[in-house]
């Protein structure tokens, strides 16, 4: 049996959208933990840079870059600047209200759309030349369970999930047979530091009710260790849907809470 190639140098470089929070940085330091010299991109540059350091200190590679997947013009900028990369973590995203269709704000539906599907189709599209040519890219697409299955109230982030799923399964089949593998992992219920927090701008008794009564919903570390689980498969092993959700999750709709 051939033994498998090596990874090329390339092919170690990870680039993570959305690194200044939560699951984004959580995967930048398992990444860097596992080897990879990461690009760090989020809109929060000093957040971003602090992140940098500290992989610094430990002994890692780690560069800071601030970037809004949104503004086109910057990501080719960016592109420009990093020609040699192996991996692309699509996990700038997330979610603003929670209203149904009624009365959901039309401005909140189009910024969720900018963010979780137009910034990762310009991410992805800027930097897949690089993916390709480092003869073993790997994309990954951070969805939901939003993405897989609807829910009463918050149907802008439903949608806007269920075009990113659509974005990264259409993606595998427009490519296959180069040396790009794309991967999407669909988390469940995840308490961060901000994800709930922003989804209800700021309402801490609304964000505290998502998790009431969970005793262990998934960390932003669990997503990043599947994440990084997923990449470091063997190159001819792609892990085309990944769907994660804490134990007391069963769907979107039906969890346990103790009382």
């Amino acid at each position: 049996m051939t033994a498998p190639a090596a990874p090329s140098a390339a092919s170690r470089i990870a680039v993570v959208t959305g690194a200044s929070s939560g699951i984004g940085a959580a995967t930048a330091r398992q990444l860097a933990e596992a080897g990879y010299r990461v690009v760090l991109t989020a809109r929060r540059t000093d957040r971003i840079e602090a992140l940098a350091k500290e992989l610094g200190a430990a002994g890692h590679e780690a560069t800071a870059y601030a970037l809004d997947v949104t503004d086109r013009a910057a990501v080719d900028e960016f592109a420009t600047a990093f020609k040699t990369i192996g991996v692309l973590v699509n996990n700038a995203g997330g979610a603003l209200g929670a209203d149904p269709v009624a009365s959901g704000d039309p401005a909140e539906w189009r910024q969720m759309y900018e963010t979780n599907v137009i910034g990762t189709l310009n991410v992805t599209q800027a930097l897949l030349p690089a993916l390709t040519a480092s003869g073993d890219g790997t994309v990954v697409v951070l969805t939901s369970t939003a993405g897989h299955g609807t829910y009463e109230g918050g149907a802008g982030y439903v949608a806007a999930k269920h075009a990113e799923h659509v974005l990264a399964e259409t993606l595998r089949l427009e490519i296959v047979g180069t040396p790009v593998r794309v991967i999407e992992v669909a988390p469940g219920m995840v308490k961060t530091d901000e994800f709930a927090l922003t989804r209800f701008g700021g309402d801490q008794e609304k964000a505290a009710k998502v998790y009431a009564g969970v005793a262990a919903p998934l960390t932003a570390d669990d997503v990043a260790d599947t994440i990084t689980w997923a990449i470091t498969r063997p190159s001819h092993v792609n892990i085309d849907l990944l769907v994660v959700r804490p134990r007391a999750q069963a769907s979107n709709t039906k969890v346990h809470r103790e009382s």
